[in-house]
Formats: structure tokens, C-alpha cells, sequence
């Protein structure tokens, strides 16, 4: 059983969420989310811990930032875009039992406290995560292995700085996605 709370969008989210783990959860009813909803998520989050899950898409990134603007400690767990598709759809519903469960145990805080600066855009350069034709795949595949998700050039860069990754962990990411590259290559 996962002691946190789990937060997802809708029913069939939750349903595939419980498939995958033993879990409470709190569904959002999506971007309609009520202040009753963010109470529930609110005490939550004080009592046990609240764990956010939202599809990886526009509205799935709305409803994270709104809960994580109102609501001072959560975990965030991300699902690859390409484990969340079935027939066109994209969404928690339509990713593995394993997908789910890897993205769970790789949730991290959000420190908004204490912004740090680790990273900079010149990391991101000399990386190839912005500034060149590949960015956005590599973002993906970086974002990935280190459970941060896709995002922008901007939005990846608070998140390495945001979601606590160092240096080492961002480093081995790079070198894995290298290294896979190079062998599919």
C-alpha cells in the first residue's frame, strides 16, 4: 500500500491507478476542480501526503500547477507521454500498471521555499536540452529518466532546479539517454 495519497484527474484514471497500486485516491473531476476538492487534497497532503498524477498534457499541467500553487507539499509523478497513448487519447487511464508504479516510486517534492540554481541555461545548452534540433526529444528521454516528465526548454529547467535533482543524478541521466542513443544508432 502506498501511504500517500494519490491525485488524478478522473474516474478511469483512478481505476488504472488501483489496478497498479493499493491506493487511496482523490479525484479531481479535471480542470473544474472545486475548493472543496483542493480542502480534501489540502488535509491530505498534511495528514499522509498527497502524491499528483495528472495526464501528461496542456490540461494535465494546468490542474498540476493548480493544486501545487495552493497546496505547499506535494510530490509530483509523471508518465511519459508516449506510455500514456492509446488510440490517439493520452491520459493515466491508457498507461501500464508498470508505468504507473515506476512514475509513483519516482515522485519528487517541488521546493518552493528554497529556489535553487543549480542548473542554468548553459546547461542546458552543452547538453543538448535547448538550442538545437534534437531538444525536445532529448528533454523527453532525459525528463523521463529522471521522472520529471516532458516540458519546454523553460519549464525543464525549473524542474531540474525545483524538483531537487543534482548534479550526479542529472549527469547520469545524460550519459544513459547517450548511451541508448548511441546504441540504437
Amino acid at each position: 500500500m502506498i501511504k500517500e495519497v494519490i491525485v488524478v484527474e478522473g474516474k478511469n484514471d483512478a481505476a488504472a491507478v488501483k489496478k497498479a497500486v493499493d491506493a487511496d485516491i482523490i479525484i479531481t473531476g479535471g480542470f473544474g476542480i472545486t475548493q472543496d476538492t483542493l480542502k480534501l487534497i489540502r488535509i491530505a497532503s498534511e495528514r499522509r501526503g498527497v502524491i499528483v498524477l495528472t495526464d501528461p498534457d496542456f490540461m494535465g499541467e494546468k490542474i498540476r500547477k493548480m493544486i501545487g500553487d495552493r497546496i505547499p507539499k506535494v510530490k509530483h509523478a509523471f508518465i511519459p507521454k508516449e506510455k500514456a497513448m492509446a488510440e490517439g487519447d493520452i491520459g493515466v487511464e491508457n498507461a501500464s500498471t508498470e508505468s504507473i508504479i515506476e512514475a509513483l516510486t519516482m515522485a519528487r517534492y517541488e521546493m518552493k521555499d528554497d529556489r535553487r540554481r543549480e542548473f542554468t541555461q548553459r546547461d542546458m545548452i552543452v547538453n543538448g536540452l535547448s538550442g538545437c534540433n534534437n531538444a525536445a526529444i532529448m528533454r523527453s528521454k532525459v525528463g523521463k529518466a529522471l521522472g520529471i516528465g516532458y516540458a519546454n526548454s523553460k519549464q525543464f529547467l525549473n524542474r531540474l532546479n525545483n524538483y531537487g535533482i543534482t548534479r550526479e543524478e542529472f549527469n547520469e541521466a545524460i550519459e544513459k539517454v547517450r548511451r541508448l542513443s548511441n546504441e540504437e544508432a
